[in-house]
């Protein structure tokens, strides 16, 4: 029996080509829902490089705000008239909203008036975020917002079991596991690179420690700077050499306090799938990921992989097997499970195999398929609407 396809309208502040782990996965999960026969219609705010008249019935773009700390990107105003007319129009079976921004709020609204089931995605740890920016006052404030947010949808996909617990724990409800894929054949150890190394100023035998992400406050940095001069400290007799590829508001203070690092910033496609599968050593010292894919696609590149217990890191790292793990916040271990990795050649060689052997099982597209059975779930008539109040 032929399954009837479905018309979802996905609403986000951020996607493809913008660069960062949001915008990946939604990329990802429309070209699979796609590919399995949807009619996905994408509502986000208008980017500067989109050119004039690029919205069609595929494609909903409303105003945006420049948002802080990310250039280029565009914070989504409130549209919920437009989104009214558009969905009066042609009704969508079911919405999935990525960003509790003002055009997350109005299309909740939108759908709540309309009476059109909303699943919501928890993307991003914004309520941990404001500590690391100053105003950390708004944290409680911010986590209240998020929490009424969420619970006015009939479900909210996690992308971890620590990031459910943790929810949970804050009074989140309905809770539902989506995890994150990868492209293992873009994200290849056979994309090594004996040209680019050398460009790296690396010899054979040379060590090449990477972080790929955001160089930003909350992706606790100062550790990966202190990590690195431990490594070096411990192993003077080898050379090693510390690679970043990404940009950030802290790219500047890093560079002054890394003169020796390479720092590659943005990079796509085949040119980062190289710098991967270049690397040796992976190093991901952020406690603030609800995921985390930087980890996903360097297990496939086959890379020696450095991570604190929870995330991705948690759901795909077996300690000494494909990689090494510490405790959240425990600095030192952290910093004592790289040297553990560097000491051991023949243990590292084995933690790469088994990295690459463990990615390559990851695709998207058992991923698209479950988050296509949690939009049909959220169709249920059984799922009643929560109760949507005026304001938080």
């Amino acid at each position: 029996m032929t399954t009837a396809s479905l018309h979802i309208a996905l609403i986000s502040e951020t996607f493809p080509p913008e660069i960062n782990g949001v915008a990946n996965t939604l990329g990802r999960l429309v070209e699979g829902l796609r590919g399995r026969g949807h009619c996905v219609q994408l509502v986000r705010p208008r980017q500067n490089s989109d050119p004039h008249g690029a919205a069609d019935q595929a494609l909903l773009l409303t105003r945006g705000w420049p948002l802080p700390g990310y250039p280029g990107l565009q914070w989504g105003q409130s549209s919920m008239h437009k989104l009214l007319r558009s969905w009066q129009r042609q009704r969508p079976d079911v919405l999935y909203i990525a960003t509790e921004g003002p055009l997350g709020l109005s299309a909740l609204r939108a759908a709540r008036r309309l009476q059109i089931p909303v699943v919501s995605g928890f993307h991003t740890n914004f309520q941990q975020y404001t500590g690391h920016y100053g105003v950390g006052l708004l944290t409680r404030l911010l986590t209240n917002y998020l929490r009424w947010f969420h619970n006015r949808s009939q479900m909210t996909l996690v992308p971890s079991v620590s990031q459910q617990i943790e929810l949970q724990r804050r009074g989140f409800e309905r809770l539902e596991l989506l995890a994150r894929g990868v492209d293992s054949q873009l994200f290849h150890p056979a994309k090594r690179c004996d040209r680019l190394r050398a460009n790296w100023g690396l010899a054979e035998g040379d060590i090449a420690i990477l972080h790929v992400g955001r160089l930003a406050a909350e992706k606790n940095l100062a550790l990966l700077s202190k990590s690195f001069q431990a490594l070096q400290q411990a192993h003077p007799q080898r050379r090693l050499k510390l690679i970043l590829v990404g940009d950030g508001p802290q790219r500047a203070s890093l560079q002054q306090q890394l003169p020796e690092a390479l720092f590659c910033g943005l990079q796509r496609g085949e040119a980062l799938a190289a710098h991967y599968a270049s690397g040796d050593l992976f190093l991901f010292p952020s406690l603030s990921e609800t995921f985390g894919n930087v980890v996903l696609e360097a297990l496939a590149s086959g890379l020696g992989v450095v991570a604190f217990d929870q995330a991705a890191a948690a759901q795909h790292i077996r300690h000494g097997h494909n990689g090494a793990l510490a405790g959240a916040q425990d600095e030192q271990g952290f910093i004592q499970a790289a040297n553990g990795l560097l000491n051991d050649a023949e243990g590292l060689r084995r933690a790469r195999l088994n990295a690459r052997r463990h990615a390559a099982g990851q695709g998207w597209a058992a991923i698209v398929e479950l988050f296509e059975q949690h939009l049909r779930s959220a169709m249920q008539p059984t799922n009643d609407m929560p109760v949507m109040h005026s304001r938080p």
